[in-house]
């Protein structure tokens, strides 16, 4: 029987799509199944209910405060990595081979609530933003040392900022006065850059391109899909829960090609030969329901596919 505190998982942070996205793992009771962002244990919690004893969970998260939410279950094994070293992880534990995988995007609640994690635009904390407190690189290593060249890159590319180019300039103007250390520094700096009605927006992306860099977000996710491809066994599913463009799009990209670019390769006779098959060609979003009771789910999409068996 799984043990843990059902009111810490909510409280740590509130599943998504929970329901949806475990459907769409068509789970089997004796399956090998992959959580690989593990988190307050929420989706985790679902899709061991759905096991039964021969069954197994392995779940990933790279945050030492996740690791206090882990179950007391002999079916169950927390493995406290980046998602990205999925396939060696496996190796590791002698599994050849899963039936699902379940990945929850982004930045859990309990990111956002720890403000001394430099995550949030409230309050003033170090410029932080690190998944894992062990890597040695933080959002203040970014803005501080990158050069204005790579700024703009990674404001332009992971925020999707409009005005990158002025707000690299800026920082790097601001940093040669004196280091630009805590949230607030940087929001003084970054704030009189966007138009007011639009402020709390390009804020909300300044702070995404900083903590996608940071993480290495995207090369973590590409990695991770690529592996996870090669450890489904045929029949088995991905459900994979995103909540911005760039994500969204690798995701869509992998389910259709199999590979991060989204390019189709077909045989002689014209046939594709993507190893997945995607089973809603329409993405799945929250209710209003959903959104209204938890406003982060305002973003996020729901893809799930299949391993075919070529």
């Amino acid at each position: 029987m799984t043990k843990q505190n059902d009111n810490s998982c909510q409280t740590y942070h509130r599943p998504v799509l929970l329901k949806e996205s475990i459907d769409g793992l068509a789970v089997k009771a004796d399956g090998v199944y992959v959580d690989v962002t593990f988190g307050g244990g929420g989706h985790s919690r679902e899709l061991l209910s759905r096991l039964g004893d021969n069954g197994r969970l392995f779940s990933f998260d790279q945050d030492e405060d996740a690791a206090k939410n882990a179950f007391d279950d002999s079916r169950f094994t927390f493995v406290r990595s980046n998602f990205r070293y999925l396939r060696n992880w496996m190796r590791y534990y002698q599994v050849e081979a899963i039936d699902g995988l379940i990945a929850d995007l982004g930045v859990s609640s309990h990111h956002f609530d720890d403000i001394e994690r430099g995550f949030s635009l409230r309050g003033d904390a170090p410029l932080d933003m690190r998944m894992n407190q062990k890597q040695e690189l933080t959002a203040a290593d970014v803005v501080n040392n990158y050069s204005e060249e790579q700024l703009q890159s990674v404001l332009r590319l992971y925020g999707e900022l409009q005005n990158a180019k002025r707000v690299a300039a800026a920082l790097v103007a601001r940093r040669a006065k004196a280091p630009v250390k805590t949230t607030a520094d940087l929001m003084s700096i970054a704030a009189p850059l966007f138009p007011r009605e639009r402020e709390k927006k390009e804020m909300t992306k300044l702070f995404q391109a900083l903590r996608i860099e940071t993480n290495g977000e995207m090369e973590a996710l590409s990695e991770m899909l690529l592996e996870a491809i090669a450890l489904l066994a045929p029949g088995g599913r991905l459900s994979v829960i995103t909540y911005h463009s760039l994500e969204d799009r690798i995701v869509k990209n992998v389910m259709r090609s199999g590979n991060i670019q989204g390019t189709v390769v077909k045989d002689f006779f014209g046939k594709s030969e993507a190893p997945l098959l995607p089973v809603n060609n329409k993405v799945i979003t929250p209710s209003d329901e959903e959104v209204q009771e938890n406003p982060r789910a305002r973003s996020a999409k729901l893809r799930i596919a299949e391993k075919v068996d070529n």
